[in-house]
């Protein structure tokens, strides 16, 4: 046989003995389809950081892993409480190679982790805040996918640790499970909108009084951030800050609606966007004001985090305590708080205005020479990016009764400047008075929060969700309107964030 007809034999042998196989290794239909969330993938300042892979075409495995396991191949299944740091900070470190990871999060972030134990490390809560923490700030190779424990995963992992006892890793010639995600390359968003609500109560002017009515400002940013954006409903940060102002504007406008209790202090609310990245759309919001407008604002009251505390809220402000008028602000805040059984602190931090970080929200107010505070149970700043609505920050991590006490103390605070009732023991929102704190409204809007993401580079300056929230504004203050503009841009963003995962089982 001529050297050319050995080649031809050769080939058609390889093909032959690859028919077989195929025709020994087959995929049945999908065994389950279950939807999954995708690590966040952005570049911060050029760096890439989260997941930079979305496609996933792997045979399962699980832990605990034989010695020396490859896992190139290999989509790794693992519940929340099981996943190893140390084994993720290695390979990521190292740069080993992953084939997928998909992580199981249990339906109650906030169920305690073994009944009784006092000690929260082993908490779903705090693993996850942990995890987060070292996904969103590293570049990860491999696609990362988040999902909810149901009975189809939950047998899926109970049948590929049956298969991983056999000592025998899943393949092609083993048998097993594939998991498949079919996504195409994640693309850039392109010029990522930030939607800033505001809405104004205008006071009441005397006869003759030509000066411009002094404002008090209310605001809270409504977005979020976290390591999965389709899941990063920030029920406490910042769901309940939006909800405390939404709330204070509904029963001031009932004061408001009469020219017998209107103020003499026009009170401007706010709901911003860019809240996690340094408070970007506050800084555009307060730019748009004319001068006049920023220089008639008395002081704003920002409100962050206001959702899961019972007795101790912190005064954040950037001027020092011993300032004449934060020391006021603090003895009317200190007066109401007695009052009611709580306790509010204070918390100076001077801000570097050549610093672009910012910590609160009250500091961009400070760059324009506006005095502001901060109230949030939040005792110090958090990290960037960080306590912005991440996975663990749900709708049962707040309740109804710390926004309510919140919503409660600034309303009596703005209650006795505007009608000058400092020193008096009075209780303008009385339970069972027309000018009671509804608990129904607040429930109402912290659910609606916290079923709905709202990371603000996938919120469309249309989203039904921002229409909601100018609607509502809408029903209790005048002048309501939205600013749309453009995050900046050290910030860049990558679609598909979700997408259907199909488990097929492989037959030998």
């Amino acid at each position: 046989m001529s050297p050319s007809g050995e080649v031809v034999a050769s080939v058609s042998s390889a093909l032959a003995v690859l028919l077989v196989l195929l025709a020994c290794v087959e995929l049945g239909d999908a065994a389950a389809a279950v939807g999954v969330y995708r690590l966040i993938q952005y570049d911060l300042a050029g760096a890439p950081l989260g997941s930079r892979a979305a496609a996933l075409n792997h045979h399962a495995a699980a832990f605990p892993l034989p010695a020396g396991a490859d896992l190139s191949r290999s989509a790794l299944v693992a519940p929340l409480l099981d996943l190893p740091l140390a084994f993720l900070r290695e390979y990521l470190a190292e740069k080993k190679h992953l084939g997928g990871l998909l992580i199981l999060l249990p339906r109650n972030i906030s169920a305690k982790n073994v009944e009784g134990n006092n000690d929260d490390k082993g908490e779903p809560k705090n693993v996850l805040a942990e995890l987060e923490k070292l996904l969103m700030h590293e570049e990860v190779p491999f696609p990362v996918y988040f999902a909810f424990h149901d009975d189809n995963l939950d047998n899926l992992l109970a049948d590929i640790r049956k298969i991983a006892s056999s000592g025998q890793p899943a393949s092609a010639s083993t048998g097993g499970y594939k998991l498949v995600v079919p996504s195409a390359e994640p693309k850039k968003v392109s010029s990522p909108t930030i939607s800033n609500i505001q809405g104004w109560l205008p006071g009441s002017k005397g006869e003759g009084d030509a000066e411009q009515l002094p404002t008090i400002a209310i605001v809270a940013n409504y977005d979020t951030f976290g390591a999965a954006p389709a899941l990063s409903v920030g029920s406490d940060s910042n769901g309940s800050g939006a909800v405390a102002l939404l709330e204070i504007a509904r029963i001031f406008s009932r004061l408001y609606s009469s020219p017998k209790t209107r103020g003499k202090f026009n009170l401007l609310f706010g709901l911003t966007s860019g809240g996690p990245y340094n408070y970007n759309g506050t800084s555009k919001w307060l730019r748009s004001f004319d001068q006049r407008v920023r220089e008639s604002i008395d002081y704003a009251i920002c409100l962050n985090s206001v959702g899961s505390w019972s007795h101790d809220l912190w005064m954040h402000v950037s001027k020092p305590p011993e300032n004449p008028y934060i020391k006021q602000i603090f003895e009317d805040f200190s007066d109401v708080s007695k009052e009611m059984g709580i306790s509010v602190g204070i918390k100076h931090k001077k801000i570097n205005v050549s610093n672009s970080r910012v910590a609160w929200e009250h500091e961009q107010f400070s760059r324009f020479r506006v005095t502001a505070l901060t109230l949030s149970e939040l005792s110090t700043p958090p990290e960037f990016l960080e306590s912005t609505g991440g996975l663990y920050d749900t709708r049962e991590s707040v309740d109804v009764e710390s926004v309510m006490r919140t919503v409660k103390l600034v309303s009596e605070i703005l209650a006795r400047q505007i009608y000058g009732l400092r020193g008096r023991n009075i209780d303008v929102f009385a339970d069972n008075s027309s000018l009671a704190i509804s608990p129904h409204y607040i429930r109402s809007w912290l659910d609606l929060f916290s079923r709905t993401p709202r990371v603000a580079p996938f919120l469309q300056k249309n989203d039904p969700f921002i229409v909601a929230l100018k609607k509502e504004l809408s029903e209790h203050t005048t002048d309501v309107h939205v600013q749309n503009d453009v995050l900046d841009g050290m910030f860049t963003f990558y679609d598909a964030t979700k997408s259907t995962l199909n488990v097929y089982q492989v037959s030998v």
